[in-house]
Formats: structure tokens, C-alpha cells, sequence
């Protein structure tokens, strides 16, 4: 199974279709984890992350009757809890119902992390169940089935457990002799691609193909990934809001194409995340002075600083960080940031003429510092930082 990074396909069979041409579209994503804490952050930026996750749907659900889709496909985690709180699943039901639409089904899968059971989110005796408008779907049977459009299918099953060796995608039913319609096979799991995630609802390479499904619409890792071939391709739309730091290619929902006379489907992935998440390493500062150029107003940014610097410069980095973070009187030039300070260290060694005309004992005691800062180990280090301190207490009169 060869890994395609599709942000949509083009060629002649796209160019100059019109709208009569198209005989299925559909919008396909996954991986919502709604209910998702970030203990790593402070309590009120974990709560607007988790905020985030839930009005991502407005936009998903948006992106759905913008385009006309016939039907939204959710390939599961869609909770980051098989048994979430109410004040989760009771809003997603409010956002399904006011984005209602006669005949466009939306399709709700159990992954790994909101599986099917007793007591869980997606089984029929749920509160959440009840509260669902007509038009969504859950996947609560082996054998689920639904009609998309006249001569196309759904095929679809959930998983019932955290974590287990079974390919659902190969326990889809196989198209039988004959059989013309359109296919769409739904799942969530891994490819065998990851090795590290082969126990975990492991899909083959050539399940698309041995099955027989036009397309396979699956869930589980968070990028958004297209595999070959691309007559019958198994998708990942990747996760519509990133979870963490290193995440690629997420954000996104992927929309599918089906033409009347070609059967190979058109796929565009279109961005809905609220959010980039951006991980740098800061070496100088030069690339420090940039980031307050840039446009980070809806970036989640941790800086990991690596860099040398002096007092002066060291004040210099405070105040960029304080810009770049906000205070308790005015917002941050990042929607969010953290600072791994570790690799920061100050050269306090040269202060300048920071001691001209202070009193003699802070000199004395600035000149046995300077002979403790270089030596090795933690002496050196608590004498530098020492030495910063005593830098600002005589800068600040």
C-alpha cells in the first residue's frame, strides 16, 4: 500500500465537471476526541484547547452544506472517552440537530477511544442516543448498512473494545458478482503501515481492494493520509483540531468525489482547525526577534530555548516572551505559548559597567562570582545565574 499526501487529485475527468456529473459526495472525518483534558497547560488554556475541539464541528458541519454533500461520515474517537461527561455529548447533539438537513445523513462510528458497550456513550439505552435528530446514524450492529444514494452503499463496523488483533475492514462483507454500485466501506483502525499499531484493529494493505470498496473511510491516526491504489483508496482525514506538539497534516476534513462515469474518486482535504500547533527550537536571537513579526494569532507555540545570551540580552528575552505570551493585562502575540527554558543559560560573566559607582561590597561580591561561574557543573551554573540577579538588583537601583 503505497502512502499518498493528497491535498485533493485533479486531471481531465475533474476539469470543466459540472454538478449533474457528480453521483456521490461526501464529507469524511474522525478523531474529534472531544472531552480531550491538556494537563501539561494551565487550567483556563486546557479549557480553551477542549473548547476548541467542540466548535470545530460548527465548521465540519459548515464545510458539509457548503459543499452539498450527500453524507458526513465519522470514522470514530469522535469522544476521547467511551462514557464522556454530559456537557460533552450534550452540545454535539444541539450542533447535529441545528445543522440538520433533510437527506443528508450523518453517520457516527465507535473508534477505540468511544467504543461500543454496556453503559458506554453509543449504546441504545445512552441519554445521548436518545437525544439524537433523526437524520444521524450510529454504527451499533456488525452488519450496518445504509443507503447513500440510488447505486451507492454504506458498510460499516464499530469496535467494541479499547483495543483488539480483529481487521474490521476485512469483516466488511465482500461485493458480490455483479454488483455495480458504489461501496463505501467504513472502520477505524491502523494500517499495517505503523508497525506500532498493528495489535490495535490492524487493517490490511489490500483490504480496499479484496472487499471491493470504492472508497474505505477510516480513523485512528491523526494526519491526513490517502493509500493507494487510487481507484480504491483507504483514507485518513486526519483529526479536524491537533491533540499535540509533532502532529502532522491535521486539521482537516477530507471530501470525496464520485463521478457518474469514472469511478476513481476525487479527494480534497480542506482545512476546519481552529488551531496550528508549533513546536521550535530557538538557538539565537535573531530567529527570537522574528517570532514577533509573525502571525500567531492562532498558534499553540512552545519554544524550546537553546541559546547563550547576556544580562542585557537576557532582559531582552524576558520582554520578547512577555509579548509573545501576554500578562494578566493584555493578550499574548501567540494564542498560546510555552517556553522550555532548559537550554537557556546567561553569560553573566561581563557586566558591563552595570557596577560603576555601586557599593563596594557588591563588587566584592560580583568578583567572587565571576571566579565561581567558570567552573564546571552546577557551581558554575548557580554562580551565572547568581550573577544575572545581582545584574538586575544593581540595574533597577
Amino acid at each position: 500500500m503505497t502512502e499518498t499526501k493528497l491535498a485533493g487529485q485533479s486531471g481531465p475527468e475533474y476539469e470543466g465537471r459540472e454538478e449533474d456529473d457528480l453521483a456521490l459526495k461526501l464529507l469524511h472525518t474522525a478523531d474529534w476526541h472531544l472531552g480531550r483534558r491538556f494537563p501539561s497547560f494551565p487550567t483556563e488554556v486546557g479549557l480553551e484547547l477542549m473548547r476548541a475541539r467542540m466548535s470545530v464541528i460548527d465548521a465540519i458541519l459548515g464545510s458539509a452544506a457548503h459543499n452539498e454533500v450527500d453524507a458526513v461520515l465519522c470514522a470514530g474517537d469522535l469522544f476521547d472517552d467511551p462514557n464522556p461527561d454530559e456537557e460533552w455529548w450534550r452540545p454535539l447533539t444541539e450542533k447535529l440537530r441545528r445543522h440538520a438537513r433533510p437527506g443528508r445523513p450523518v453517520v457516527l462510528l465507535p473508534g477505540n477511544h468511544d467504543f461500543l458497550g454496556p453503559g458506554t456513550v453509543y449504546h441504545p439505552e445512552h441519554a445521548f442516543r436518545q437525544a439524537l435528530p433523526e437524520h444521524v446514524h450510529v454504527v451499533d450492529r456488525d452488519d450496518f448498512t445504509l443507503p447513500l444514494a440510488p447505486e451507492a452503499t454504506l458498510y460499516a463496523r464499530p469496535c467494541r473494545s479499547r483495543a483488539e488483533g480483529l481487521d474490521l475492514a476485512m469483516a466488511l462483507p465482500a461485493r458480490e458478482e455483479g454488483d455495480a454500485s458504489i461501496r463505501i466501506g467504513m472502520v477505524h483502525g491502523s494500517t499495517f503501515d505503523m508497525p506500532e499499531h498493528q495489535t490495535n484493529f490492524p487493517i490490511a494493505r489490500d483490504a480496499a481492494v479484496v472487499r471491493g470498496f470504492d472508497y474505505l473511510a477510516i480513523g485512528d491516526t491523526h494526519a491526513h493520509r490517502v493509500y493507494d491504489p487510487p481507484e480504491q483508496p483507504t483514507v485518513y482525514p486526519g483529526a479536524p483540531e491537533p491533540t499535540s506538539f509533532g502532529e502532522r497534516d491535521v486539521g482537516n476534513v477530507a471530501l470525496v468525489f464520485f463521478g457518474r462515469r469514472r469511478r476513481r474518486p476525487l479527494i480534497r482535504s480542506e482545512r476546519v482547525a481552529r488551531f496550528t500547533w508549533e513546536e521550535r527550537v530557538i538557538e539565537d536571537m535573531p530567529s527570537l526577534r522574528r517570532l514577533r513579526d509573525e502571525d500567531l494569532q492562532r498558534t499553540v507555540l512552545r519554544l524550546q530555548l537553546r541559546l547563550r545570551v547576556s544580562p542585557a540580552e537576557r532582559d531582552e528575552v524576558e520582554e520578547i516572551l512577555r509579548v509573545l505570551g501576554g500578562t494578566s493585562s493584555s493578550h499574548g502575540h501567540a494564542a498560546v505559548l510555552q517556553v522550555d527554558r532548559t537550554g537557556l543559560r546567561t553569560d553573566a560573566s561581563d557586566l558591563g559597567d552595570a557596577l560603576l559607582g555601586a557599593p563596594a561590597v557588591l563588587v566584592e561580591t560580583a568578583t567572587r562570582l565571576r571566579a565561581q561561574a567558570g567552573e564546571p557543573g552546577e557551581t558554575g551554573e548557580v554562580a551565572q545565574r547568581a550573577l544575572y540577579h545581582l545584574y538586575r538588583l544593581v540595574r533597577s537601583g
